[in-house]
This record gives structure tokens, C-alpha cells and sequence, in this order.
């Protein structure tokens, strides 16, 4: 049975009978649109954790008309396999969908300590849940990124594991100064309660890039970062992302991205619009020497055109380019 919220933003269409909500110590989001099977393959990862610490799921369902997501997962929501809530997130796009699931975390589960992220097409390692939570509690640290290992859907496209848009951006666990995605991610109960609403910024709806935007803006209000190379997700790969044109398109994409974030980052500087876009055209004129570089170092022609394509990225941001790959989910 569906169970709007006061806004009818949100529908809760499942709830596990027997979940405890004041035992939780992690939530884990899960957000997905139009990939009901991917989803039960992380869900079954997720059941699969090995940690003492109680955990629940909510999955936001971001297809507020078919919700095949939704009605895959309910059924076993209900049946105490997993256990969680599903719910929809009805506005589309997806920083909708991630704040739905953090505001209904904070709503539903007074006592968690910790909420981590994994996207519908990924597997979780069976002990990446406690690694990540161990990494921050090692550190001290307020958010823990992990690596998305690439698992390419053909096995000839391994050799795309090391091309940047894939590759992870650390290698060792410890403090960091940035992080990039929240496609694996844990984020501390206090973060959340300390940043602003909406927590991702919607002008990153369709493009991506409002994780980038939060992640920064958290670090500027002196949370502290760090990575778990331990906590390893699988991101499956379809053949269509090894695609010449959608490697082009998620490079110029992460240029826009870059600029739009420090944009954000230096709005109350003297100059500072000024100094992002003397930054991205000194990308662009450099980019071809880093270009030949990586040519020289790996041999590949597309590794070589990233930073081309990204301080392009940056430049045409300024002229109010948007690559806004999510806009079409099936191309993307």
C-alpha cells in the first residue's frame, strides 16, 4: 500500500513489518530508474554484507510511472528479505531521487550513524559496508568514498579499466582532499544535519555532478574526506559506455561539471568567475601537452583526449554548454 508524505514528493509503496528503526546504525541508499534486475543483484550484494553493524536500505525508485524498480523489490521488502523501505521519489532526475532517500533517512531512522550510497548497477564486496564505516572511524574521518571497479559486460573492453572515466581516482586508504562521486560513498549523520537543503543542488539533475557540488561544499564547511580502497564496489559496464562518442560525451561532461563546482566554490570571491575561466582556458591550452604524455605513457588515443575533452568541457561551460546525458536514460 502506498503512503504519501505531507509534500507528495515521496510515496512509501513498502516497508519491511518487523524493521526496528531504532537499532539502526547505517542506512544504505540505493537509487535506481528503469533497471529492476541490476537492482535485485545489488540488493541480494547489500543482504549479502559482512557486518555486525544493523543496517537497513531504502531504495528510491526514480520511474514514478512504470516503477519496475519499485515492484521488483517491494514484494521482498515486505517479506523481510531485505530490509529497508522502497519508496518513489515522483520529481524526476537524479539529485531528486538521492534527496529523497537522505531526508527520508534522517526522518524514518533517529540513531543511524552513517548513510552510504550504492547505485543500481553496481554489486557491493561482502565487506565493503564495514570497511567503509571502519575507514571513517580510523580517520575520524566525516565522508568515505570507495573505489567503482569497472566489470565490463564484454571481456574484450577490460582494457578500458584504466582509462580515467573508469579508473578510480585513489589507489590507498587515508585522508583525501577531494571526492568526486556518490556512487560509493558513506556520509556521517552529522554532514547531513549540517548541510543545507536540498542537499544536492537540482541544477545538476540531468547533467550529474551534484554528488561533485555536495562533496565540495562539504569540504569547505571542514568536514573531512577519505578513501577505503578496500571497499570496493562492481560497476557493471554495458558495451554501449566503451562507445567512442559516450566516452567523449562523459569527458566533456566532467569539464562542465569541474567548472560549474569551483564556480560554486568561489561565488563570494573577489574575481573569482574571472579566475575559473583563466583556469579553464589554461586547462585547454595545456591539455594537449598532457594529451601526448598520456599517449606516450599508455599507447591509447582516448586516454590521450581526455584532458582535451575536459578543459574543452570546462571552456564551453562558460558559454552555457550542459551535457545533460541523464535527460536520455537509454542512451546513457
Amino acid at each position: 500500500m502506498t503512503q504519501d508524505r505531507a509534500d507528495k514528493s515521496v510515496s512509501t509503496v513498502a516497508r519491511t513489518p518487523s524493521l526496528s528503526v531504532q537499532d539502526i546504525e547505517c542506512v544504505v541508499t540505493v537509487p535506481t530508474f528503469k533497471r529492476p534486475d541490476q537492482l535485485l543483484d545489488t540488493l541480494h550484494s547489500l543482504a549479502a554484507q559482512k557486518t555486525a553493524r544493523p543496517f537497513a536500505i531504502i531504495v528510491m525508485e526514480n520511474e514514478a510511472e512504470a516503477h519496475e524498480g519499485a515492484d521488483a523489490a517491494a514484494p521482498l521488502f515486505a517479506d523481510g528479505t531485505f530490509n529497508g523501505l522502497v519508496i518513489i521519489a515522483h520529481k524526476r532526475g537524479n539529485c531528486c531521487a538521492y534527496n529523497a532517500g537522505w531526508e527520508t533517512a534522517l526522518a524514518e531512522f533517529p540513531a543511524f550513524r552513517y548513510l552510504a550510497v550504492i547505485d543500481d548497477d553496481e554489486l557491493a564486496s561482502p565487506h565493503w559496508l564495514e570497511n567503509l564505516c571502519a575507514t571513517a572511524e580510523k580517520f575520524d574521518a566525516d565522508i568515505v568514498g570507495g573505489p567503482q571497479v569497472p566489470a565490463f559486460e564484454k571481456p574484450a573492453h577490460e582494457r578500458w579499466a584504466t582509462h580515467p572515466v573508469f579508473a578510480p581516482p585513489y589507489d590507498e586508504t587515508g585522508p583525501v582532499a577531494a571526492l568526486y562521486s556518490s556512487g560509493n560513498l558513506l556520509v556521517t549523520r552529522r554532514v547531513l544535519e549540517a548541510m543545507p537543503r536540498p542537499f544536492l543542488d537540482l541544477r545538476f539533475n540531468f547533467m550529474g555532478g551534484g554528488d561533485s557540488d555536495f562533496l565540495s561544499r562539504a569540504r569547505q564547511k571542514g568536514f573531512r574526506l577519505a578513501w577505503s580502497a578496500e571497499a570496493e564496489t562492481q560497476e557493471i559496464v554495458p558495451a554501449r559506455r566503451v562507445e567512442r562518442d559516450w566516452i567523449r560525451a562523459r569527458a566533456l561532461r566532467n569539464g562542465v561539471i569541474s567548472t560549474l563546482v569551483e564556480k560554486k566554490k568561489r561565488a563570494d570571491e573577489g574575481f573569482g568567475r574571472l579566475r575559473v575561466f583563466a583556469k579553464s582556458l589554461a586547462l585547454l591550452a595545456l591539455s594537449p601537452l598532457r594529451g601526448a604524455a598520456r599517449l606516450a605513457k599508455t599507447g591509447s588515443i582516448s586516454t590521450a583526449m581526455y584532458p582535451v575533452y575536459v578543459g574543452l568541457g570546462r571552456v564551453m561551460a562558460e558559454f552555457g554548454y550542459a551535457n545533460e546525458q541523464y535527460r536520455e536514460p537509454e542512451k546513457n
